[in-house]
């Protein structure tokens, strides 16, 4: 758990790059379980950044795909932007190839891009295989009272009042003969008010990366009542992915193009030091962060133990008093509506400020 206190002149943020198609890296790791993982498997930055990146983070056509989620003029329109979104968030985690830190409870990333300002919050200890889509982490969009809050699997469009709840294929990792990620299982998005739901099938590759569908998307969208398919749904999610009307198989749209979305992006810099929390995630790694970029695993181990040791002592405390932790920037309530059963999630303010971080067009 951390503290958000603003002030502090002598706080460093350690900002790198967003994931990108225009770098890699050569190490591999199990993103689900870096607690685990030598230090040098690890990205410098939390899975809160690069959650943050998905909306804030994306160039070329696609630079609004999550605002799309909103702006559609009708339901099926919205439906399908929240799918491609959604594969959008997979495509960039997994990229990298190397596994983001697990962020710890309290920790927060504030950061702007024009008049688009958006907050997030990690309100829960727990990690999962879903946790690349959002399991426990909330964010809101403050340009205007019309936001958009994004839950555990859920994505709420609050002015249309629609929720729509996923869940998320299993990540994988090969490191024979040469190390590969991907994504493999099935997708279910679903949305009760309007009716639709998407079924999705994400491919993985086969032993020694023979034959198999490397990084494939496959299945439809269609009325959750009848079944019936509106839309057949086909691509790659680390590049195209399209639509195809059932009714005009000529009718074919793409969706999501991850060569332009996740190209040429620009690295978020810090405008106002003394407007950081000491709960913004790139104030919470930094040294670890900084230790990692310089290749100094030792203390970049040494950094990673101290800030999970602090937390475990943390939540020995408020069990020991039998005290509940409260997220500072949302109200929380238990669902039977999310696939696990987890949290509604609503913002307690209306508007986000200005973050002290800025993206650069």
């Amino acid at each position: 758990m951390v503290r958000d206190d603003r002030g502090d002149q002598t706080k460093l943020a350690v900002l790198i790059p967003p994931l990108s198609l225009d770098s890699g890296s050569s190490s591999s790791a199990d993103d689900d379980d870096d607690y685990k993982l030598p230090v040098f498997f690890n990205l410098p930055k939390s899975r809160l950044q690069t959650l943050g990146e998905s909306v804030y983070c994306i160039s070329g056509a696609d630079d609004r795909i999550l605002s799309r989620c909103n702006d559609g003029k009708t339901p099926l329109d919205r439906f399908t932007a929240v799918v491609a979104w959604g594969i959008s968030t997979m495509a960039r985690t997994v990229h990298s190839n190397v596994a983001p830190f697990n962020p710890i409870l309290g920790e927060t990333h504030h950061v702007s891009r024009g008049t688009l300002n958006v907050l997030l919050e990690q309100i829960s200890s727990s990690h999962s295989l879903s946790v690349a889509v959002g399991v426990g982490f909330f964010f809101y969009l403050g340009a205007s009272a019309e936001g958009i809050a994004l839950g555990a699997r859920q994505l709420k469009l609050l002015n249309h009042g629609e929720n729509y709840v996923m869940n998320t294929p299993r990540f994988i990792l090969r490191f024979f003969p040469v190390p590969k990620s991907d994504w493999t299982g099935n997708v279910t998005i679903r949305c009760e008010e309007s009716g639709l739901e998407a079924e999705l099938c994400f491919g993985g590759y086969s032993f020694l990366g023979l034959g198999g569908k490397y990084r494939s998307v496959k299945g439809r969208i269609f009325e959750s009542s009848t079944s019936k398919t509106i839309y057949k749904v086909e691509g790659h999610w680390d590049r195209v992915v399209t639509i195809r009307d059932v009714v005009d198989k000529e009718k074919i749209t793409t969706i999501y193009n991850g060569r332009e979305a996740l190209s040429k992006l620009k690295t978020p810099q810090v405008m106002d030091q003394k407007g950081l929390w000491t709960s913004e995630s790139a104030v919470v790694w930094s040294e670890v962060s900084q230790s990692i970029l310089n290749k100094d695993w030792e203390k970049a181990g040494e950094a990673k133990k101290a800030i999970e040791e602090r937390q475990r002592e943390l939540e020995r405390e408020r069990k020991s008093k039998g005290e509940t932790w409260v997220p500072k920037h949302f109200k929380l309530s238990t669902s039977n509506k999310s696939m696990d059963g987890g949290y509604e999630c609503s913002p307690k303010h209306k508007l986000v400020p200005p973050a002290p971080i800025v993206v650069p067009f």
